[in-house]
């Protein structure tokens, strides 16, 4: 079992910056990929950015130039600077990690970014 907290979100003003991070306790020997995703009200989960293996890092097209995922060699801390935050980068963020079999995922944390 893996247990995520996530933390560092809040209100910024548009064209600021955030950096959330995401602590990992229990058993992560398996952990294959680490991510952040984030959900709007009334929209569904989406991928913001994870790092798979050793090193290969996704985005998505709305983040990409603006944000970066970042981990500790131990696979126990995972960040996201999020910087020039547009209103549309207002959700709950929340942390996940995966392994083959399962999927971990963190409480999640708010970012409200005010235009």
């Amino acid at each position: 079992q893996v247990q995520l907290v996530e933390s560092g979100g809040g209100l910024v003003q548009a064209g600021g910056s955030l950096r959330l991070s995401c602590a990992a306790s229990g058993n992560t020997l398996g952990i294959t990929a680490v991510g952040w995703y984030r959900q709007a009200p009334d929209s569904q989960r989406e991928l913001v950015a994870r790092i798979i293996g050793r090193g290969r890092s996704d985005y998505s097209d709305s983040v990409k130039g603006r944000f970066i995922i970042s981990r500790n060699n131990d696979w126990k801390t995972v960040y996201l600077q999020m910087n020039s935050l547009k209103a549309e980068d207002t959700a709950v963020y929340y942390c996940n990690f995966a392994t083959i079999r399962d999927n971990y995922w963190g409480q999640g944390t708010q970012v409200t970014v005010s235009s």
